[in-house]
């Protein structure tokens, strides 16, 4: 079923996941390996949302970063995510 929650009420994460505060590093999640030219930013959002609340997520190429409010999540979305195929590929 298709979902129209993107284009409604749905607030916007933001791009931003660089932050230097080490509370904001230890919630940070690095996913390598990852499909750039097939996985979207909306996709890796989620796909990591059921750890917890996103506030920030960044795409690069053949990677990205989530960053959580928590270490918490952080925590649970690597346990969760390492080597779950993407695209075909295993993060």
């Amino acid at each position: 079923k298709p979902s129209d929650s993107a284009m409604t009420g749905k607030t916007q994460t933001s791009n931003v996941t660089n932050k230097n505060d080490p509370k904001s590093i230890n919630s940070r999640v690095f996913i390598g390996n990852l499909n750039t030219a097939i996985v979207k930013k909306g996709d890796i959002e989620a796909i990591f949302a059921k750890y917890g609340k996103i506030v920030g997520c960044s795409v690069h190429k053949g990677y990205a970063f989530v960053q959580y409010m928590s270490e918490r999540h952080a925590r649970a979305a690597v346990a969760g995510e390492n080597a779950r195929i993407i695209a075909g590929q295993p993060l």
